[in-house]
């Protein structure tokens, strides 16, 4: 099954180079379709390029808190200059705390299958 996404271009760029081996995401119903093995679609939100990953692993949690204490930061899109700083706050951002709270979090480790 292919799942579509959408990413910002940063994040987006550092799947596309390999930086980035982990999504993270809100564990709604969406996410909760997504199997190992599964392709996610990923097209970059600023110029609609896509790039086509593989699901090898699904880590899912009750929140942020608990998966930045568990997954290693710097597959999840952080680098060595702002890992200092890495909090699972900065995902409220993207998901209020209520949805997350709702639904639970997920750490969706991929491997890169092709670019379009």
């Amino acid at each position: 099954m292919t799942h579509q996404m959408q990413l910002q271009p940063e994040p987006f760029d550092m799947i596309k180079s390999g930086a980035k081996t982990i999504e993270l995401r809100l564990y709604d119903e969406k996410r909760r379709k997504i199997r190992i093995g599964d392709e996610i679609a990923f097209t970059n939100t600023e110029n609609g390029e896509t790039l086509a990953v593989r699901v090898i692993d699904l880590a899912v949690f009750a929140s942020f808190e608990e998966l930045y204490k568990t997954l290693p930061l710097l597959r999840c899109g952080y680098t060595e200059q702002d890992i200092a700083s890495a909090s699972p706050y900065d995902m409220d951002v993207y998901y209020p705390k209520e949805k997350q709270k709702e639904y639970g979090v997920v750490g969706i480790t991929i491997t890169i299958q092709k670019e379009y």
